[in-house]
Formats: C-alpha cells, structure tokens, sequence
C-alpha cells in the first residue's frame, strides 16, 4: 500500500498546485510578502492608515455547487465566492486586502481546481484583494465523486472613525436597493428543488422567459458591489448597508438596525428579476417564501439620510450603476421589515 493506492494522489496536488502558483501571483498587491507555497501568507498593512480596524468573514458557495457539477463550469463559483466575501465585509465599510480559499474533494482533478482558482483569481483581481494563500484538500471517501467543496475568507480594513454599523439610521432615513444579477449565492436548495425535481429540467433546458438556459440562469456571477459603493464610503454619505443573502431583505435588512426602528419597503418600487417571478409562478412558492428565500433581485441596501438620497443615487449611476431603487425607509418599530406602500 501506499498512499496512492489509498485514494490521494500527492503528484495531482503538486500539479494543482504549480497551476494555482500563477494565478494567485497575478493577483498580488505591494502589501503582498510571502509566495504561495509558505506554510503562512504574510500582508504587510504598511504606515497609511490612521487607526486601522480589520474587518473578516468568512463563507462558501451552498448547493450553487450542484449545478457547477452538472455543468462541468467551475469558474463562476470561485467568483462568487470572492465577490459574496468581498460584500460582506463591505457593509461595514472595509475594502478587501487579501483573501484565502479551501477546496477539499475525494478526489483532485487539478483540471477542474484551476478552473475554481481562475475564477477565484479573476474576482480577486477585480476587487484589487490579494489572494495570498490557501488549502487543496484530498479527501478519499468524505465526497460524492465528480463532487468537491470550497469555501473563502478574507480580511480587510477600515479606518475606525468609518466603520459603518448602522447605528446612525433613524426614522426618516432613505433606503435605497441595488439590483443583483440573479439568485447570487443563495436559495439554491429550493431553486434545484423546483426546476430539477419538480420540473425535471437539466441544466441544459432552455427557458424562453429566461432567455437562457436553466443552467446558465443559475451560474450567473454573485456581483461585487464594490465598485459602485467605494466613492460613497470616501464621502461618508453611507449610515448602513445591508448585503441581502440567506434569508432575503426578511432577515437580513432587521441586521443593521438600531433598537426602536424597522423598515418599512415598498414591494412595488422594483421589478423582481424575471428568475424569480419564473420560480415563484413554476413552483408555486408563498410570496413570505419567495423574500425570505431569495434576494428577490435586490443584493444591497443603503441607508443614508433622506436629504442625501439624490446625491447618493446620482454618484451611484456615475459609478455606473444603471438602475437605483428608492425601495423604503426606516420607521420606528421593533426591528423587522414591514412590507407595504410608502405613502
């Protein structure tokens, strides 16, 4: 016996490894001091901040993951798993510095590692974060063949006197919403259960309301909202940000609200993605499920003050954010979202 013989293949690992060297290197920043290869990755913060706070966090993909194995497609998920972190610790004002993935299967295929790293590395390189390190795990007999798992975890920085909590909204407040580019990272267990159980579509069914097919539909890339957001945290105009995910603007948006208020959203102000009016009506799923579900076509709030509304919405579009929804206010009430019209 050796340990080949066992199910791990260490040459596979060195191959997967020699691809990924190369990738992560074209994501390197000046704050980059280590090669990937160190037992450690070592970011230098450097002198340009004034009372630096690190921000962390860390996820995965979910059952996306699913119909990446059946696609044979694995770059978008690395994507999105970046982009879903970078989001995360941008609600609270950071900007991302470096970031590390884990991919563990019961068997490498370093062809299908370098195509998860790709994409990792293209978000990465997109969000101006470093990708300095990481873990290729062969597991034998913990994975369903053809079957891997990844996760992603980041670190970024802000300075203290721009941490955003949320803490300033007050009634009054303007609450405006992003739109997502599809079901981003979450609800893939109910989306999987309806178009593949329910329905008995593949992922290469065509759907002509979604003028695509079903697989690609559900591989459409987690946005990073990033780009569009930067200049409003450098004018300090953002009081709170909500990254709308698991659990939908339902459970989500209640997170960065102050003791003594809700939110009060306008279920009219926007146009759910045609994915999710196709899922709803398919499945025939409760529209309470559809938003605690779902992002339902809207992957960020802001918060700001209702007299900054317009500026905001106007260095939003400059951005080239194309479409901004005025989609409610904070109100007082115990902290929840109260769905209903505006006036």
């Amino acid at each position: 016996m050796d340990y080949k013989t066992s199910g791990v293949d260490i040459d596979a690992g060195n191959e997967t490894v020699r691809r990924i060297k190369g990738l992560a290197k074209s994501t390197f920043t000046p704050g980059v001091l280590s090669a990937i290869g160190s037992f450690g990755g070592l970011f230098r913060l450097g002198t340009d901040y004034r009372d630096p706070v690190l921000v962390s966090s860390a996820d995965g993909v979910g059952t996306k993951l699913k119909v990446a194995f059946l696609t044979g497609r694995h770059t978008t998920v690395g994507q999105c798993l970046v982009n879903h972190c970078v989001n995360d610790i941008l609600v609270q004002g950071a900007v991302p510095l470096f970031f590390l993935d884990y991919l563990a299967t019961g068997r490498l295929s370093p062809d299908v590692a370098a195509q998860v790293v790709e994409g990792v590395s293209i978000a990465c390189r997109e969000n101006g974060c470093a990708l300095i390190g990481g873990e290729t795990a062969e597991m034998p007999g913990f994975y369903a063949a053809g079957e891997y798992d990844m996760a992603g975890f980041i670190v970024g920085v802000v300075e203290k006197d721009r941490l955003i909590t949320g803490e300033r909204l007050k009634p009054g407040d303007a609450l405006l919403g992003l739109r997502s580019t599809g079901l981003h990272t979450n609800g893939y267990s109910l989306a999987r259960a309806i178009v593949f159980d329910h329905l008995g579509l593949t992922v290469e069914s065509q759907v002509p309301e979604l003028g695509c097919t079903i697989g690609e539909e559900l591989l459409r890339v987690h946005r990073s909202y990033l780009p569009v957001v930067r200049p409003l945290l450098d004018a300090g105009l953002v009081k709170g940000l909500a990254h709308i995910t698991g659990g939908g603007i339902t459970e989500n948006l209640p997170r960065i609200l102050p003791p003594g208020t809700a939110a009060l959203i306008d279920k009219a102000a926007w146009t759910p993605n045609a994915v999710f009016r196709y899922l709803q009506r398919v499945g025939g799923v409760p529209e309470d499920d559809m938003f605690r579900s779902f992002n339902m076509g809207i992957g960020l709030i802001i918060g700001c003050a209702s007299d900054d509304a317009s500026r905001v919405t106007v260095m939003l579009q400059a951005a080239g954010e194309t479409r901004v929804h005025a989609i409610g206010r904070v109100v007082e009430g115990e902290p929840g979202v109260i769905y209903g019209g505006l006036s």
